[in-house]
């Protein structure tokens, strides 16, 4: 942080970094859409919108990872911490993770439980639906974490 850039710069360089990495490795299997379409005649617009779900769901947990990095000196915490915080952020709409909580929790907290998975969001944009709740979901999760990265950081620069 001795660089001559802003606390936001450096917050959303390293992001941007990490999410344009991820967008090239995704882009790299472009080669087998070609290959499907060769073979045979998909639907395109539920491929391309399987892209745009990949991207905002590797989006997502890429701020995690990098809120949680934040908090930690150590990086091999970090992912052992952004792994297990990933998994639940995916298993929380799971029926199995609902009838725990449906048994002894209000409704209203098993609908908001249920609403914090990753995968309600995302298998909705896998089948080809590109439906704003589920973009503002995404967008707003990463806008979230990267607002409580720039915290964390702003805290450890200032211990």
């Amino acid at each position: 942080m001795t660089l001559p850039i802003s606390l936001t710069q450096a917050v959303l360089g390293k992001y941007l970094a990490a999410v344009m990495f991820t967008a090239i490795t995704l882009a790299l299997t472009f080669p087998l859409w070609i290959t499907v379409n060769y073979l045979g005649n998909p639907d395109n617009g539920v491929i391309l919108a399987g892209y745009i779900g990949s991207l905002l769901m590797a989006s997502g947990f890429l701020a995690i990872g990098a809120f949680i990095s934040a908090l930690t000196k150590n990086q091999v915490i970090a992912f052992v911490v952004t792994a297990a915080v990933c998994f639940v952020m995916i298993t929380s709409g799971a029926p199995i993770v609902l009838n725990f909580f449906s048994s002894w929790a209000p409704k209203a907290m098993v609908d908001f439980i249920a609403s914090l998975s990753f995968l309600t969001h995302f298998v909705d944009i896998a089948k080809g639906v590109l439906d704003l709740r589920d973009v503002a979901y995404f967008v707003s999760l990463i806008a979230t974490f990267l607002f409580a990265n720039a915290l964390a950081v702003e805290r450890m620069k200032a211990e």
